[in-house]
C-alpha cells in the first residue's frame, strides 16, 4: 500500500552536507553505518539534485537510507510502496467522485447550468486526492522532502514507464487540472531487489549504486550500534555464523536486517553464546523460508555452528 509519514520532531530542515565526510558522519550519528562509496553517491545525489537508485538483496538496508536521511536532514518522508497493479490512482492521484457529484447536485438545485464552470469547479484542487508522487511535489516549509520509492520492481514497467516524467522534470501532468510541478525537486531515493531488471530510461536518470552484504567489521559494528546490550562474545559468533551462512546454497540469505533481529531475539534470552539448541530454537528469524531451515538441520548446523563459535 502506498502511505505518506511525517519525520517525528522534524519542523525545520538541516542544511545538507558539504562533504563526503560531512555525509558519513550525517549518518553515522543516525545509527546507519555506510561504506563510504555508498556514502560518496549519496552525497552526490543531494548536492546534484539527481534521484539516488539503489539496487540489491532485501534487508541489506536499502530502505533505511531514505528513513536517516528524512530524520537527519529534518524532511518528511513520503513513501511509496511498490506492487503489481500499481497505477496512477494509488501512486499519483484520484477525484473524490463522492464529493463531486454532491457538488454537481447541489448546483443543478441552486439552478446553476453553466456547464464550463460547473466542469471547472468540481475539478479543483479540494476534490482531489493527492497521493504520494503529488504530494512529494508540494511545497514544504522544512524544504523538499525525501520521496521513497520502495521495491520499484514489483511494479509494472508501464508504471516505470510513468515515472520518467516526474524524474526528468519532478512534475505531473493532470489532464481535468493542468501541469503541477515542484518548485525544488524532492530527495528520491528509488529501491530495488532485482526481482527482474529496471529500464535503462529510468536508471539513466539516476546515480546508481549497489548495496551488498557488508563484511564482518562493518556488520559486527552495526550489530553493537542497533542491539547495545549483546556481549562482545555472542555479537562476535552471530556476525560470524550469518556471514558463513551468506556462503550456502540458500534460497535467501539473511540480510543485515535478519542479523539485527536474530541478535536481538538472543539477547532477549539472555543467551550467552550459541549452542546447537539455541540456534535451533531461533532460526525463524534469520531465514524465512522453511526448505532453507530445513537445510540448516544436522551436519550443516554443526558445520557453521563450529566455524562460527571458533576462537581462531
Amino acid at each position: 500500500m502506498t502511505s505518506a509519514a511525517n519525520t517525528p520532531g522534524a519542523n525545520t530542515s538541516v542544511v545538507l552536507p558539504a562533504s563526503v565526510d560531512s555525509m558519513l558522519e550525517l549518518l553515522t550519528l543516525r545509527g546507519y553505518l555506510a561504506e563510504r562509496s555508498l556514502a560518496t553517491v549519496t552525497y552526490l545525489s543531494l548536492r546534484m539534485g539527481r534521484p539516488l537508485f539503489l539496487e540489491g538483496e532485501a534487508g541489506v538496508g536499502k530502505t533505511e537510507i531514505a528513513k536517516v536521511l528524512s530524520a537527519a536532514l529534518g524532511r518528511k518522508l513520503i513513501r511509496l510502496q511498490c506492487y503489481e497493479g500499481l497505477d496512477v490512482s494509488s501512486a499519483v492521484y484520484e477525484w473524490n467522485s463522492a464529493a463531486q457529484m454532491i457538488a454537481i447536485r447541489m448546483a443543478e438545485a441552486a439552478g446553476d447550468t453553466d456547464r464550463d464552470q460547473l466542469s471547472s469547479d468540481i475539478f479543483a484542487d479540494r476534490y482531489m486526492i493527492k497521493r504520494p508522487l503529488l504530494q512529494a511535489l508540494e511545497p514544504d516549509v522544512a524544504g523538499p522532502p525525501v520521496l521513497l520509492i520502495d521495491e520499484l520492481d514489483r511494479a509494472d514497467e508501464a508504471f516505470e514507464a510513468y515515472l520518467l516524467e516526474i524524474l526528468s522534470d519532478f512534475q505531473v501532468t493532470i489532464p481535468e487540472f493542468g501541469t503541477v510541478k515542484a518548485p525544488s525537486p524532492p530527495i528520491v531515493i528509488i529501491t530495488s531487489n532485482r526481482t527482474r531488471e529496471i529500464h535503462d530510461a529510468l536508471k539513466r536518470r539516476c546515480l546508481y549504486h549497489w548495496v551488498d552484504y557488508p563484511d564482518a567489521d562493518r556488520e559486527l559494528a552495526i550489530v553493537k550500534s542497533r542491539v547495545p546490550g549483546i556481549s562482545a562474545k555472542l555479537s562476535q559468533q552471530v556476525v560470524r555464523f550469518v556471514q558463513a551462512l551468506r556462503n550456502q546454497d540458500f534460497y535467501k540469505s539473511p540480510g543485515v536486517a535478519e542479523t539485527i533481529d536474530w541478535a536481538t531475539a538472543l539477547s532477549e534470552l539472555d543467551a550467552r553464546s550459541l549452542t546447537p539448541q539455541v540456534v535451533g530454537d531461533t532460526l525463524g528469524a534469520l531465514l524465512k523460508y522453511q526448505d532453507d531451515i530445513t537445510r540448516m538441520r544436522g551436519d550443516t548446523l554443526q558445520k557453521v555452528l563450529k566455524e562460527a563459535t571458533s576462537e581462531n
